[in-house]
């Protein structure tokens, strides 16, 4: 018999060994497996496999890693929005970050034109454009809004971190797509959007930066140990 305090999670992208934050996702629920004694089993879903939320409802908890573009956006999306009409616990990080944003856009906000510049930069409403300054391989600090799920996972406001990104949200867009259930509670040194949490959802939490990165040095993510504790929380 399967070990009942087993969890089942779902790496939703298309893994690569080349993507320093792949190889850090796996070093860290090996940690989190080691400091925890929890049974975690995980699968890396290619994003093309997502057809329908056939695929995705014997996982526990989902997260959207980084390496967009992905294969399908499509898969993408409809692995974010199973997570969060399913309420299962969802983390994004970097690209989940945008496609989660890009999600919500489309079925919460009613954006339907909503688009990655990315893929789509001639779009008339692209939710996601170039950042300012790329933030490739560069650590910056962070403010954590108090009370929120990441605040709670590191226990203190101000945090560093580290990214590998190109594309953040369009600052056209920010305020009416933070004007609802979907709210900002991390921004970076200059004041821009770096992590959104959803108000209605039991763990839903999407950042910019790649908290899975703390784990190249050997220690435990906190907002990825917080994940899995909710993905235990919330298993039927």
């Amino acid at each position: 018999m399967e070990n009942q305090r087993s969890l089942h999670i779902a790496l939703v992208g298309d893994y690569d060994p080349q993507i320093t934050a792949h190889r850090a996702i796996l070093i860290a629920l090996e940690l989190i497996t080691r400091q925890t004694g929890q049974d975690i089993h995980f699968q890396w879903l290619a994003t093309d496999s997502i057809a329908d939320n056939s695929v995705l409802n014997d996982f526990n908890g989902v997260w959207c890693v980084p390496g967009s573009p992905y294969r399908s956006e499509d898969g993408v999306v409809q692995a974010i929005r199973f997570a969060r009409e399913q309420r299962r616990p969802f983390l994004g990080t970097c690209g989940g970050f945008q496609h989660a944003v890009l999600e919500y856009a489309r079925h919460v906000m009613g954006w339907a034109d909503a688009a990655h510049g990315e893929t789509a930069p001639e779009a008339e409403r692209a939710l996601l454009t170039p950042l300012s300054c790329a933030l490739v391989e560069t650590i910056d600090s962070l403010q954590l809004e108090a009370g929120s799920l990441i605040a709670k996972a590191y226990d203190r406001q101000t945090v560093f971190e580290g990214y590998h990104c190109r594309f953040g949200v369009n600052p056209d867009f920010e305020k009416d797509l933070l004007s609802q259930r979907l709210h900002a509670v991390a921004r970076d040194s200059a004041g821009d959007l770096r992590a959104v949490e959803l108000r209605d959802h039991p763990f839903f939490v999407a950042t910019l930066f790649q908290p899975e990165r703390a784990a190249l040095e050997g220690r435990v993510p906190p907002l990825v140990a917080a994940f899995v504790e909710a993905c235990a929380r919330t298993r039927p």
